[in-house]
């Protein structure tokens, strides 16, 4: 029987190089003595994608080095994969998409308002593009940074066009680089801890400064970043249009309007409760069928011991309180926002709260 079987697969940091600066509240979760924003602002979490950061080509990230339980060292995840798709994916999704988990999973934190831009859908990458997905992505927001923290408003995000532009004043307004045009077209939209948001590919948007989440998304790096300099960074040209100039990409973008009175139903996304697993102890949907076919997303939440037995990969993070993990004659205490992947294969895990009542944020790959 392989070493890895039956155990958790613990996630260290797997921090990336991005072109916007962030990062410090992964630097205090590690423990750093002078926790800053830097452009290490993302950890990518069980991730078998590679980075594509211009100039950085020669720099493996991106791909996380996990360790096996209990056991010292670490092991590439794509090459365990590869070694064990079945155990590790299931049959079912093995069959069909081999070794590739088809998920990235991130942990964002941003110290100024990111980029805008806009993702091509798994569609167009796959009919334009020659690629095997496009970017539809969600946002779970675990915090934001105080008033006054940052030079800048924090704690919101703009998502998709409450007064679009035509094709024409949009290609206009990127080539001028007007940002307070483009700008003029979002509303801000605050958030809070727990806010769950779907970001289907074409929707122009970004993140705002100080907010602290976990992103879910196709496993792909594509990005048009119609915005061209932030915080002093001024992105090369090869990184701004998927490397296919701005005629090409101005078809990525979803026109259509989303005023503020449709995002209930088409961007936020509300819990729904799918299992009453004991005393205290629930599983509500986050993202399902109804948001996209891209991924899915479950809230389990622990209020007693329970035994958790669930066949399939899920990539699991304690967004808040304690938990003790035993499984495989071995035992984990997780704190909040440490995060494990449970392998399809990997049996039943009995999980305790310490001190109060325990939320788990299951990332899953497509049904």
């Amino acid at each position: 029987m392989s070493a890895h079987r039956h155990k958790l697969i613990l996630l260290p940091p797997n921090r990336v190089w991005r072109t916007y600066p962030g990062g410090r509240t992964l630097d205090q979760l590690a423990g750093a003595p002078q926790p800053a924003d830097s452009s290490m602002a993302e950890d990518w979490i069980a991730s078998t994608t590679k980075a594509l950061n211009r100039g950085r080509e020669t720099i493996a990230e991106g791909v996380s080095q996990v360790q096996i339980g209990l056991s010292p060292g670490t092991q590439d995840l794509a090459a365990l994969l590869t070694e064990d798709p079945e155990y590790f994916l299931g049959a079912v999704h093995a069959k069909k998409h081999g070794a590739q988990p088809q998920l990235l999973v991130k942990y964002l934190d941003s110290g100024t308002r990111l980029h805008f831009q806009a993702h091509p859908t798994r569609e167009f990458a796959q009919r334009m593009m020659n690629a095997p997905s496009g970017k539809t992505e969600a946002y779970y927001v675990l915090s934001s940074r105080p008033p006054g923290s940052l030079p800048e408003t924090s704690g919101y995000i703009y998502v998709g066009f409450q007064r679009p532009p035509t094709a024409a004043q949009l290609r206009e307004y990127i080539l001028t680089q007007d940002i307070a045009a483009i700008e003029q077209c979002f509303d801000k939209i605050y958030v809070q801890p727990g806010d769950t948001f779907i970001i289907p590919g074409g929707t122009p948007h970004a993140l705002g400064a100080g907010v602290f989440m976990v992103e879910i998304q196709e496993p792909s790096d594509l990005v048009v970043r119609f915005e061209f300099e932030r915080a002093g960074y001024v992105l090369p040209e090869a990184s701004r249009f998927m490397g296919r100039g701005l005629d090409f990409c101005l078809q990525v973008f979803n026109l259509a309007p989303l005023p503020l009175s449709a995002l209930d139903q088409r961007v936020r996304c509300q819990p729904r409760r799918i299992g009453e697993l004991g005393p205290g102890s629930w599983r509500d949907e986050l993202i399902g069928a109804a948001q996209t076919d891209c991924f899915r997303v479950t809230r389990l939440t622990v209020g007693a011991p329970i035994v958790r037995e669930d066949h399939e990969f899920v990539v699991a993070i304690v967004t808040r309180g304690t938990v003790v993990a035993e499984v495989g004659g071995e035992t984990h205490r997780l704190r909040q926002y440490d995060k494990v992947l449970l392998p399809a294969g990997l049996g039943a895990v009995k999980l305790t709260p310490v001190d109060g009542p325990v939320e788990i944020l299951e990332c899953r790959p497509p049904a």
